[in-house]
């Protein structure tokens, strides 16, 4: 079943009396569980078209279904709930909160939606923490914690609600070789046994080799859209 149809889509921004397209007729479609890599030189319309998926923005035409539903005919309270309850994003700053520990970082994710008491709340963030590697460091507050270490954090916090897809914009940017290789497949192993979807924004290689499917935007269009056989990428 497709959880993401996108046909015509087309992304206009206004700079004064000047419209710039940033996407100009975007054709996808990504089944449930799929494990995908959107790529593209600056520019290219890449992370637009994450925001318009991730429910952080309305194309301008075109129509973007989610789990059945057209987005562009739900409002920003409807499309932050879907956002909230259906939707993990990973960023390259990670964007934890500095002040919480690894352990609210996490929590936060899940306390608004109200689906857990408190045992069952704190039992699903301590073993998201120990599947991402971070069992005994739960107290550590961001400035205490590795590059690596607080990707994986971020990792645990977008996976901990069992998203229907998670976003990762550009996930391995601010890491080392080693380091990217362990998150990579800290999120691979996720993928095949939680069946999560995955969609990645990248410029970086590493990435691509571990993607089930590219798909290239240039110029807010897409150029290319192969599954690995076709491909010839393995890890």
């Amino acid at each position: 079943m497709a959880l993401l149809e996108l046909k015509g889509v087309t992304k206009i921004y206004q700079q004064g009396k000047i419209e710039v397209p940033a996407l100009r007729g975007i054709d996808l479609t990504v089944e449930a569980g799929e494990f995908t890599t959107i790529f593209g030189p600056s520019g290219s319309g890449k992370t637009r078209l994450l925001n318009l998926i991730g429910c952080l923005d309305k194309p301008t035409a075109g129509t973007l279904m989610f789990d059945g539903r057209e987005l562009s005919e739900i409002d920003k309270k409807g499309l932050a709930k879907i956002r909230r309850e259906n939707i993990g994003f990973i960023f390259q700053s990670y964007n934890l909160i500095p002040v919480l520990t690894a352990y609210e970082n996490v929590e936060f994710a899940i306390r608004l939606l109200n689906r857990y008491d408190k045992r069952e709340l704190r039992d699903r963030v301590m073993n998201m923490l120990s599947a991402v590697g971070l069992g005994g460091l739960e107290n550590r507050k961001p400035n205490e914690l590795s590059g690596g270490q607080k990707q994986r954090v971020a990792i645990a916090r977008a996976l901990v609600k069992e998203p229907k897809l998670v976003l990762a914009d550009e996930p391995t940017a601010n890491l080392d070789s080693k380091t990217s290789e362990e998150v990579l497949e800290i999120m691979v192993k996720m993928n095949k046994e939680l069946g999560t979807t995955f969609i990645f924004s990248t410029h970086d290689p590493r990435v691509m080799e571990y993607a089930a499917r590219l798909v290239e935007i240039r110029d807010g269009l897409i150029s290319l859209d192969r599954r690995r056989e076709e491909a010839g990428v393995s890890h």
